[in-house]
């Protein structure tokens, strides 16, 4: 649960990062925040790393969590519009990264006939 909790503050990290990015633009002031926002996103996701969390999940969640959030917020934030063909690569990003996951967990479950 704590690698989880790691991974979410990572994702959050990554996205305020990037938001400010953007509004960056029009208030510079805001460049520290950025500067601050993605080097807590990478110590965080170091962190959820070393409590056990395996890299393909993480950065296969971590991407695609931070690709859509923060999509859907440029399209609140900015006006920054989605188009349905970029609504829909955006749903296969998140399939594919719970894909990637589901496999993952199945991957590392021994089999019948075989001992942990």
């Amino acid at each position: 649960m704590k690698s989880w909790l790691l991974l979410f503050g990572a994702i959050l990290g990554e996205v305020i990062g990037t938001v400010l990015l953007r509004a960056a633009i029009d208030h510079p002031q805001l460049i520290l925040g950025v500067v601050f926002s993605y080097l807590a996103a990478f110590a965080l996701l170091g962190r959820a790393l070393r409590s056990g969390m395996r890299l393909a999940i993480a950065y296969g969640i971590w991407g695609a969590a931070g690709v859509a959030v923060t999509a859907l917020l440029g399209g609140l934030i900015f006006g920054e519009v989605l188009s349905a063909t970029s609504v829909i690569g955006l749903g296969m990003v998140v399939a594919g990264a719970f894909v990637v996951e589901t496999g993952s967990i199945q991957r590392a479950r021994p089999g019948p006939g075989t001992t942990a």
